[in-house]
């Protein structure tokens, strides 16, 4: 059995104060043969992956997840509290990203399962749809010491159903924009002297959400896209004396931005931006500060940008800021950093067994796939508890990498869990073998970085 070292162990023991002590053992146990099973993340196969196959007492492991007490919550406020103490420094913003990601679930026993757009086999002229479990995922960018792409990591995921999911079990449906209102004041609340940005894609521009940054005691930056036909209006003049009746809430109607890209006079301004992953390019932008209304709500103050490429690589875009203060590069730089929470869901597919996984059970359901989010964050806490910016990479002669992956940091913990001293070994003569040391470095190598 895998003997993690005194850097893992005490980074893990942070999470000890959420569990008894006995759960909290088999919790562990199921983390290390999580990270060190590949294929399939099960319960059964993290047994095997740390030699409790033949372990009689099983079912106590999978009552961990389906009916031993221990909050969610609680383990996603001390994760991001380890995050941001170990990658974001001191007096700096600390960027939230928000997003969903669809589980594809199958099976009669799954209650909250239901028929989702599929974002990635769906194109503009076809819209795909996939039956499953849609999880709304807020992870924090930090900038890691191994990448120069800025990496998002996972600390609280909640299942959001569907419309027709909701009405067959009689449950109140939350939209997405109702979660990010809940879920940003919980984060606020365990950030509450911390400068937060939110940066989420045009499903949650909304009004509420904008009006629930803004009233927080601390209030949050949020930024995402802004539609080109959306309704702007200038702030209102002074009461005229003597006028009875309310006072106005906006002044007149501006132009559209469709209209702005239109018009000749615009005084359009360049700027230089990382433009995802090509590097510096250089852009055009208006912008302006204004209130955004719809019908029904009261008009709120942002600040928005509208963005265009002077060679037309991209189509014309608009963003904004609940805060009217912040620089226009400042915007659309804090809305390029959500392109990372994408990269981090094909991760956990991919190296993580996301989606793989078989309970039918509500709470285990509820819990084992958060934990596999953030077991992401998790595993790059601990590969940068053990090797700070010298992370090793999987390279060769034929293969140079010049920043480390998500590869190279599981790699990296699984070398820590599997190295030969960490094991037992039997001091008898007759059990003793002759091993070319470099095929058992090279095996050992191998089963480290299978996925």
């Amino acid at each position: 059995m895998p003997s993690p070292s005194s850097d893992i162990v005490q980074l893990l023991s942070a999470f000890a104060i959420a569990f008894t002590v006995p759960t909290y053992q088999r919790a562990m146990t199921l983390v290390y043969g999580t990270i060190l099973s590949s294929g399939r993340r099960t319960v059964s196969s993290s047994l095997r992956a740390m030699g409790l196959g033949e372990s009689k007492q099983y079912g106590t492991y999978h009552r961990v997840l389906s009916r031993a007490i221990w909050s969610p919550w609680q383990l996603s406020r001390m994760l991001l509290g380890l995050l941001v103490e170990s990658f974001v420094p001191e007096g700096a913003a600390v960027v939230i990203l928000i997003d969903e990601t669809i589980e594809v679930r199958k099976g009669a026993k799954i209650k909250n399962k239901g028929w989702f757009r599929d974002p990635v086999r769906s194109t503009i002229r076809q819209v795909n749809y996939v039956l499953g479990l849609r999880w709304i995922v807020m992870a924090l960018s930090v900038s890691v010491p191994w990448s120069q792409r800025p990496w998002a990591l996972p600390f609280l995921a909640v299942p959001a159903r569907s419309p027709k999911t909701a009405a067959k079990l009689r449950r109140r449906n939350w939209t997405i924009v109702q979660w990010s209102c809940h879920l940003i004041g919980r984060v606020h609340g365990w950030l509450p002297d911390r400068e937060i940005v939110l940066v989420g894609d045009g499903s949650y521009a909304a009004i509420c959400l904008v009006q629930r940054c803004q009233r927080l005691k601390q209030p949050v930056k949020f930024v995402s896209r802004l539609r080109l036909d959306a309704q702007l209006y200038a702030f209102p003049g002074p009461q005229p004396k003597g006028k009875r009746g309310p006072k106005p809430k906006k002044g007149e109607r501006q132009p559209k931005l469709a209209d702005r890209l239109l018009d000749a006079e615009s005084d359009w301004q360049t700027m230089e931006v990382s433009w995802y992953s090509d590097g510096l390019r250089t852009v055009e932008y208006l912008t302006g500060v204004s209130l955004w209304h719809r019908a029904g709500q009261n008009p709120v103050e942002l600040r928005w940008v509208l963005l265009r490429s002077p060679e037309q690589l991209f189509k014309p875009a608009a963003f904004f800021c609940s805060h009217s203060s912040v620089s226009p590069q400042q915007i659309v730089t804090w809305f390029i950093l959500r392109w990372n929470i994408e990269v981090t869901f094909e991760d956990v597919r991919a190296y993580l067994g996301f989606g793989s996984q078989r309970h039918w059970s509500d709470r285990a359901i509820e819990r084992t796939s958060p934990c596999l989010l953030g077991l992401f964050s998790l595993v790059t806490l601990m590969a940068h508890r053990l090797h700070g910016p010298n992370l090793p990479r999987q390279q060769a002669s034929w293969y140079r990498k010049s920043d480390a992956t998500f590869s190279d940091a599981l790699a990296a913990v699984r070398l820590d869990l599997l190295q030969i001293p960490n094991y037992v070994m039997s001091s008898t003569s007759h059990d003793h073998c002759l091993f070319p040391s470099h095929l058992l470095r090279s095996l050992v190598s191998l089963v480290a970085t299978a996925a």
